[in-house]
């Protein structure tokens, strides 16, 4: 697979628009015994394994890897699989113990944090657990999602990795290299956990397709609401939207995406695109819609708002089918209810 280079520039509007705070029983302990059959990873008599990424990079070990270090949306991705990660970084705790919304299907009393918002790797924490693979996306070829780019060396250099695609690449593929990687480090993708998963994931991407067939003409806005300003997103560059695009949900574009893929803007222009449906980013840097109700003015009078045509949007799920199927169904829903109110 070849990797669509993105602009180093794209990390900047996906971090201001909310991204810089922060299952089945295992098949092994932090891994898998045995690899998958496919291209991309093999394991020989003599317990080689090997895994090409998203990067082009191959890694090559002696046996398959066991102590796995990952971000948090990569570690509940590979969970839904089977695959247990030891370590995890980027947004899982809130203040409270609480796990984050983007690792809400994961143990975290069972994991090591060693990074729990943007710029935050301790690497002493890293190195004590003797990784044998680390594990991330890839927004920006060929930098890892939360690994700190002042620091990356340092922290590569302690044990291989392998980055998955999440930009510009559509959600179906993602969950489709996910799973690649998850048989590669040992996951029966025949279990029936699995591929009744698959099964809902393909019911649901259907019914999403039927739902915007039925009900054309709703027009949809993604945005990530922050005190200071919206982001509108754009459809073209972001995985889950690029996908429930092509399923024909008719999205709204902004004209001037910064990196192209958001569009902020102030609060006084919170008006600029008149939709019929609302998607809000659900990440917890995120103000969510009963907050905004409370606070922005400007907010409750869209005509969206005022109908109640507003719904979550998790803008960086994790990419298995078990976690993507419910967005599907979700949006189908949302879709499925509502009506035209934007005049446009």
């Amino acid at each position: 697979m070849t990797a669509t280079p993105i602009s180093r520039l794209s990390r900047r509007g996906l971090l201001a628009a909310g991204g810089s705070f922060g299952a089945l029983t295992a098949l092994t302990a932090c891994g898998g015994e045995d690899s998958g059959d496919g291209d991309t990873a093999d394991q020989p008599g003599g317990g080689g394994w090997s895994f090409t990424d998203d990067r082009g990079e191959t890694v090559e070990l002696d046996a398959a890897p066991r102590i796995l270090v990952a971000y948090v949306g990569s570690a509940a991705a590979l969970v839904d699989y089977g695959i247990e990660c030891t370590g995890v970084f980027g947004p899982t705790l809130l203040p409270g113990g609480e796990p984050d919304v983007q690792a809400v299907n994961l143990d975290v009393d069972a994991l090591t944090v060693v990074g729990n918002a943007w710029g935050e790797f301790n690497i002493e924490e890293y190195a004590r657990l003797e990784p044998d693979l680390l594990i991330s996306n890839v927004h920006t070829v060929p930098d890892l999602w939360y690994v700190p780019e002042d620091s990356a060396d340092e922290i590569l250099a302690l044990a291989p990795s392998v980055g998955i695609l999440t930009l510009a690449t559509p959600l179906r593929t993602a969950v489709e290299r996910y799973a690649e990687l998850a048989e590669a480090l040992g996951a029966d993708l025949s279990a029936p956990a699995v591929t009744e998963a698959r099964s809902r994931f393909e019911a649901a991407a259907e019914a999403l397709r039927q739902t915007a067939r039925d009900n054309p003409g709703i027009k949809v806005l993604a945005l990530s609401a922050t005190a200071d300003q919206v982001w509108f997103a754009s459809p073209e560059q972001l995985p889950d939207l690029t996908y429930y695009q092509d399923l024909g949900v008719e999205f709204i574009t902004p004209e001037n995406p910064q990196d192209g893929v958001f569009e902020p803007v102030s609060w006084e222009d919170v008006d600029r695109y008149p939709a019929d449906l609302i998607l809000v980013d659900n990440r917890t840097a995120n103000l969510q819609p009963d907050q905004l109700a409370e606070s922005k003015p400007t907010w409750r009078a869209l005509p969206a708002v005022e109908a109640g045509q507003v719904a979550a949007w998790t803008s960086e799920p994790a990419y298995s089918h078990a976690r993507c199927a419910p967005l599907l169904e979700d949006l189908a829903e949302a879709l499925r209810t509502a009506t035209a109110v934007s005049g446009s």
